[in-house]
């Protein structure tokens, strides 16, 4: 009797600590979840502010940025695109247009921007590739391709990249392409990583290249 009393006393005890153990990981992961929430409320207070203080800068700046911003643009696309032309890739452009996307007057917005487009369109196009041979393209794949592209985004902590996760996706899943779909995920990795590779290039020159001047946009 005494040792069936301490047994059960013993698992009273062992149910009790776990009991207080599982409260203990509730209460954090509800914590967790709070934080989460402040923080992402903070990120978008921050970029509201950020807008709100582009659109106060008088014209002489808000003229100087954006012709700063366009020139940048325009030569790293022309720099981008020439080359698939000699290479004789038949769409080119997808670099030109990356290009563009990452060009930023700021070298470090430029190198977050260049991250995700390179991050969405690896990711997007791998999903999209493996889907396309295992299932084939069809309307359910395609949208299950998108669904799992952007969640490995979100899982990854480059949630920024899945629209254009998506969007890789959508290309090769659902435009008409000639030759092996393998060529095409791999050209459109390859073109984009070879656009994102022209604009940080761009832009450190320009940024170097201001700097020893003393301009400031």
């Amino acid at each position: 009797m005494r040792a069936e009393r301490a047994f059960r006393r013993e698992q009273g005890e062992d149910a009790v600590e776990r009991a207080a153990a599982d409260a203990v990981r509730a209460e954090a992961a509800v914590e967790e979840t709070r934080r989460a929430d402040r923080d992402t409320s903070r990120i978008r207070w921050l970029r509201d502010q950020v807008t709100r203080l582009r659109k106060r800068l008088p014209l002489r700046r808000r003229f100087s940025g954006g012709l700063a911003h366009g020139v940048m643009s325009a030569v790293a696309a022309i720099v981008a695109y020439l080359p698939t032309q000699v290479l004789g890739l038949r769409e080119g452009f997808w670099a030109a247009i990356t290009a563009v996307a990452v060009a930023q007057t700021e070298f470090g917005a430029t190198r977050s921007t260049a991250r995700d487009q390179f991050s969405g369109a690896a990711i997007g196009g791998l999903i999209g590739l493996a889907a396309y041979l295992t299932l084939g393209p069809t309307l359910p794949t395609y949208a299950a391709t998108v669904v799992l592209a952007i969640l490995a985004c979100w899982l990854v902590n480059v949630a920024s990249a899945c629209r254009l996760a998506g969007i890789t996706a959508t290309i090769i899943l659902l435009v008409p392409h000639l030759g092996p779909v393998e060529r095409m995920a791999g050209s459109r990795v390859l073109e984009v990583g070879w656009g994102v590779c022209v604009a940080i290039g761009t832009v450190w020159l320009v940024t170097r290249l201001n700097r020893r001047l003393g301009i400031k946009l």
